[in-house]
């Protein structure tokens, strides 16, 4: 009964910490984020681009693989996987640009503290 206690008590000091807080914060404007990107890559950059190749939907992009005695279908759909990685590079991209800001203003700040 003990350990139990002792278990219920170390996960309660560490729920109550501030950096699990601010980890569960960043987590949900994380998501959210996620969704923003996802539909600006899918509904703002990604049908302009598609319209310039020749009218091409990259939603619809795929490899169709049957198979040889049953007929079964498998679709790759690497029109996908191509809006997944550009989803990661703007995602990748915007984290980068934030930590650069964040950098510097830590930057300014300690050579504001040693003069």
């Amino acid at each position: 009964m003990s350990f139990m206690k002792n278990i219920l008590k170390e996960f309660e000091s560490f729920a109550l910490k501030g950096s699990v807080i601010d980890l569960a914060v960043a987590i949900v404007v994380g998501t959210a984020f996620n969704k923003v990107v996802s539909s600006l890559v899918n509904d703002m950059i990604l049908p302009p681009l598609g319209l310039l190749l020749g009218r091409v939907k990259f939603s619809s992009l795929q490899i169709a693989l049957y198979h040889p005695e049953g007929g079964e279908v498998i679709a790759l759909r690497y029109g996908q996987f191509l809006q997944t990685i550009l989803d990661f590079f703007v995602i990748a991209f915007s984290v980068f640009v934030v930590i650069k800001f964040f950098n510097r203003l830590i930057a300014r700040d300690e050579k504001g503290k040693k003069s």
